[in-house]
């Protein structure tokens, strides 16, 4: 099992922000949802998360989840093993095993000991995607996390998150404002406007080009940009 919300609603202030929101992910399954600002993609990844007690509807997940930000929130103070196993039980000889081996499958075993200052943008993005790994979660939640890397290293983060995907078959629901990111990693694609769902995008993954997008793929980014409109 993934996640699944049935009929969400959340309200501030007497405004509804969710009217009704259905969506179901499984265990494999990339989602992402966008729309435009203020309508209420953040505040649905947080009632996924349980951050947020919606005023009515349901949220059923298996209870073993990861959350990722733009911010990749790394504790400035210690050193980048002991962010990534931070919170976890364990000897501290333990720990430092399991943050090696997460460290290693995203590229960053030779800065264990470095201090979070010391990291470009995308190394502490890699960091964050370690401490989900080494939590082992079925569920992977992640708000725009890539929004403020350049350009390149925004691809290269895709990347590095397609394969973690395919190695660990995560559910996963991104918060994105990017519609090619959009297409580039997910199988589905939802759109919020009004509170609901109002548009989802099936993406077949069957055939990659060498940029990893998938057949059809200019099509997909207009109709998007059209429903977004």
């Amino acid at each position: 099992m993934g996640i699944a919300l049935h009929d969400i609603k959340v309200g501030f202030d007497g405004v509804d922000v969710l009217r009704g929101v259905d969506l179901s992910i499984r265990d494999g399954e990339f989602t992402s949802l966008i729309g435009r600002s203020g309508c209420g993609k953040s505040t649905l990844l947080r009632v996924a998360a349980g951050l947020l007690r919606p005023r009515s509807g349901t949220v059923e997940t298996d209870g073993d989840m990861a959350f990722g930000f733009q911010d990749a929130r790394l504790v400035p103070w210690i050193r980048l093993w002991d962010n990534v196993t931070l919170g976890m039980p364990g000897r501290r000889a333990e720990r430092r095993a399991l943050a090696m081996r997460a460290l290693e499958r995203v590229g960053l075993a030779d800065h264990a000991e470095a201090w979070p200052a010391e990291l470009s943008g995308g190394q502490a993005q890699r960091a964050s995607l370690a401490r989900a790994i080494v939590r082992r979660p079925r569920l992977l939640l992640l708000d725009e996390p890539f929004g403020a890397l350049d350009a390149l290293t925004r691809l290269d983060m895709q990347d590095l998150l397609a394969r973690l995907q395919a190695d660990n078959g995560w559910a996963t629901l991104m918060v994105t404002h990017d519609i090619a990111e959009a297409v580039r990693l997910s199988d589905h694609i939802l759109v919020l406007r009004d509170g609901v769902i109002d548009t989802t995008f099936d993406i077949d993954r069957g055939t990659l080009d060498d940029e990893g997008l998938p057949a059809g793929h200019a099509e997909t980014e207009r109709r998007l940009r059209a429903a977004l409109r």
